[in-house]
């Protein structure tokens, strides 16, 4: 038994974070910080072909989101003939790596896994400037990159068995999956690391090659990925990274006749427009294109009338306001049953005016900026522009950065913008309900299914937090932290097609099913048929 095929069946614990209190450990990350901040100035981040860079006519930059004056990255930039040669040369070597047997693809993830860790901090480093990350968030982002890669090396030697069939006397059935074929990977900048880690990582287990297009703003991040297994002996092609502009090299990859499987992670009207195009082109394709998509989320806490608020306030405020709420599962809305609506929100004020807002450098930030000049300008306007009462606004801004103050509302109509729509910031509706069948009502008046939360005293109201229409429900703490291997993420409605990140479900459909039944007997006699 190789180390691999070892490693595979061994359990599993999540990847642990860093324990910042211990001796060493915040000191190690600052130096890293350091490092970072003086390194951090225009690096090259080059479009990556059957590992080679490929040179390209545009360019974009990245830039600090807590100090936008500083360009963190240089990309080159995808076009669709660039694309192109990307997608050639994945489908000529995924028929090859597709040859490779599931253990051996299991061992090139574990040590993608190893080289994440080996360079921990130092890749944390970076999102804390490029993402904007705290530090965190940052640590956080990497374990689940690993988590990722450690759950799909052990699940990819497991799919096969996982398809049952019978074999009844004189007849001999088998199955199993292939590669589906060429994987485009369209990533988000939020979760720039373990985002498309899961994507890439679940498609490179399952046989197939992948060209990965990154967000636009987080190109030095995503481009740790493909160093990572570049490390791991990751066969040249398999992975190419085309770094471009989403209506250039993501349209291309969308609509490219030789691309079997899109996995996207971002908004819904990029989503549908996604699924929309993969259906149009598919009829000059040899696929039915396949979409993998998680749209986003306007997920909503509940804070039943008996609810510990000692527990409730803090795991509210962290859902709504970290990382300046830009996660999918973030709590956009606060629904308080009962007579201590007034006490919640003056509670929740309180706590949020403890958060120290700053560049995320600095180990003591708790919020960080939001990502870009538009999400910024965006989100003022919808404060500014609202037509609720604002309960709480926090005043102690940086003077320079890309800055949103979290923001409490009450008194809105339910087709207000703030209400209705994802925000994707620090602002948190709140809303009064009469008792807990009207709070899961204001719940479910949504078209997202993401993630949805309960905090309740109340055994009768726990039992009844599957009424909620989300993905992932959580009882008496925040909406945002899935864990790999224990909460498996995704939507449902308009936050997704399915399935689950971090399950089999995931490699079926980077797969697909193959059957083989022989006839056993012999001119009438078949030999299983002697006893």
């Amino acid at each position: 038994m190789t180390a691999a095929s070892s490693r595979s069946l061994e359990a599993y614990e999540p990847e642990a974070m860093r324990a910042w209190h211990l001796p060493g450990v915040v000191e190690r990350f600052a130096h890293e910080v350091e490092v970072a901040d003086a390194a951090l100035r225009g690096l090259n981040v080059p479009v990556t072909i059957d590992g080679r860079p490929v040179a390209t006519e545009d360019g974009i930059d990245s830039f600090d989101p807590a100090d936008p004056t500083r360009i963190v990255a240089r990309s080159g930039s995808a076009s669709a003939a660039v694309i192109d040669e990307a997608v050639a040369v994945a489908n000529r070597t995924h028929r090859l790596w597709s040859a490779v047997p599931p253990a051996g693809r299991a061992e090139v993830l574990f040590a993608a896994a190893d080289a994440l860790r080996a360079d921990r901090d130092r890749i944390a480093a970076i999102e804390v400037f490029e993402a904007g990350k705290p530090w965190s968030e940052a640590d956080g982002d990497l374990c689940e990159a690993i988590d990722f890669l450690e759950f799909y090396g052990r699940a990819i030697v497991e799919l096969d068995a996982s398809l049952v069939v019978q074999s009844p006397l004189g007849e001999a059935n088998s199955a199993g999956y292939r590669a589906r074929g060429v994987t485009a990977v369209i990533s988000p900048w939020n979760f720039p690391l373990a985002i498309p880690m899961g994507m890439v990582s679940a498609a490179i287990a399952a046989g197939n090659a992948v060209v990965f297009k990154p967000a636009e703003q987080t190109p030095a991040i995503a481009y740790e990925i493909v160093k990572a297994f570049e490390a791991a002996g990751l066969p040249e092609g398999v992975l190419s990274f085309t770094p471009g502009r989403g209506e250039v090299a993501g349209a291309r990859l969308v609509e490219h006749p030789d691309v079997a499987t899109i996995e996207f992670t971002g908004s819904r009207a990029v989503g549908l427009a996604i699924n929309q195009r993969a259906a149009a082109s598919s009829h000059s394709s040899r696929y039915v294109k396949r979409v993998i998509a998680e749209m986003g989320g306007k997920n909503a806490i509940v804070v039943d009338s008996d609810a510990d608020l000692d527990e409730a306030v803090p795991e509210v405020a962290k859902a709504a306001f970290g990382f300046a709420g830009q996660k999918c599962s973030a709590c956009s809305r606060l629904i308080v049953v009962g007579r201590r609506y007034d006490e919640v929100i003056e509670r929740l004020a309180a706590h949020a005016d403890t958060f120290i807002l700053g560049h995320p450098k600095d180990g003591a930030t708790s919020v960080g900026p939001v990502i870009d000049a538009d999400a910024h300008e965006r989100l003022l306007s919808v404060i500014d522009g609202t037509r609720g009462t604002v309960r709480y606004r926090h005043q102690r801004l940086p003077e320079t950065g890309w800055f949103v103050p979290p923001t409490i509302v009450d008194g809105l109509e339910s087709e207000a913008p703030l209400r209705r729509d994802e925000q994707f910031g620090p602002l948190l509706a709140v809303v009064h309900a009469n008792d807990l069948d009207h709070a899961f009502e204001l719940a479910n008046a949504t078209d997202y299914a993401l993630t949805a939360g309960l905090f309740s005293r109340s055994p009768d109201a726990i039992a009844r937090a599957g009424e909620l229409q989300a993905g992932n429900i959580y009882v008496n703490r925040g909406t945002t932290g899935a864990v790999v291997g224990r909460q498996p993420f995704g939507g449902m409605l308009q936050s997704g097609t399915g399935p689950k990140a971090g399950t089999l479900d995931t490699l079926r459909a980077l797969s697909s099913a193959w059957v083989v039944t022989e006839n056993t007997m012999r001119q009438g006699f078949a030999a299983d048929l002697v006893t």
